[in-house]
């Protein structure tokens, strides 16, 4: 999608406009985020973008991966909760916020983009379905600006305090706008198991771990010397 085509209805106030997408396949994706705050805005490079994405249960992002993609100066974002467990399952798991912080984009002056690396979540086993859907809704929008902004005035609905940066964890003053959405929220497809093959899946599980095992244990014997 090309925001330099998109225009808006009102050359005083123009439209901010926020696409989301998904890309990759399998349980590893990318969620590509576009934001463009107008058309013609000089004042648009003293601006600065947070996004807030609210993760359903049957995602989760990996703070440790995020923490070497900052490093990499690629993607700057922040979970918001304490802690978030890698290993649990769908229904297990809660729902949790991120702040991700978008970049300028070097192919137009008034717009932004970040990426975030999400990761599906196992579900329970389903009767007939073999794939289970999971909805990534639309996030809220947050802009700072230091010049005079008109679009920003016209769509601004509250003032919040959030960090500045990723290198600055000092509270700023951001405001939450409006924005048209070029699509509404996000859905992936996660494969899921059939409860038919539950009881296959677990007596085949068994014998491939106690055969490995038995394997393992027949290797230290023989490589081990044991003295009593």
């Amino acid at each position: 999608m090309n925001f330099v085509h998109l225009y808006s209805r009102n050359t005083n106030c123009s439209e901010i406009i926020l696409l989301q997408e998904i890309v990759k396949d399998g349980f590893h994706r990318d969620l590509l985020i576009k934001v463009k705050l107008g058309t013609s805005i000089e004042n648009s490079p003293t601006c600065s973008v947070l996004i807030k994405h609210h993760l359903p249960t049957g995602l989760y992002v990996d703070p440790y991966e995020l923490a070497s993609l900052q490093e990499h100066n690629v993607t700057e974002a922040m979970i918001i909760q304490n802690t978030v467990d890698l290993e649990a399952p769908e229904y297990l798991s809660k729902e949790f916020d991120v702040f991700v912080y978008a970049k300028s984009d070097s192919q137009c002056s008034e717009c932004f983009k970040t990426f975030l690396p999400v990761h599906c979540r196992y579900h329970q086993p389903e009767e007939k379905e073999q794939r289970a859907f999971v909805m990534v809704k639309n996030p809220e929008l947050f802009v700072r600006c230091y010049n005079d902004f008109p679009s920003l005035n016209c769509w601004k609905q509250s003032d919040v305090e959030a960090p500045c940066s990723m290198k600055n964890k000092h509270l700023c003053k951001w405001s939450s706008v409006k924005y048209q959405s070029v699509n509404q929220n996000v859905i992936l497809q996660v494969p899921v198991g059939l409860k038919v093959h539950h009881f296959l899946v677990c007596v085949v599980t068994m014998l491939v771990t106690i055969l490995c095992s038995g394997l393992i244990f027949r290797a230290v014997l023989k490589h081990s010397h044991f003295s009593l």
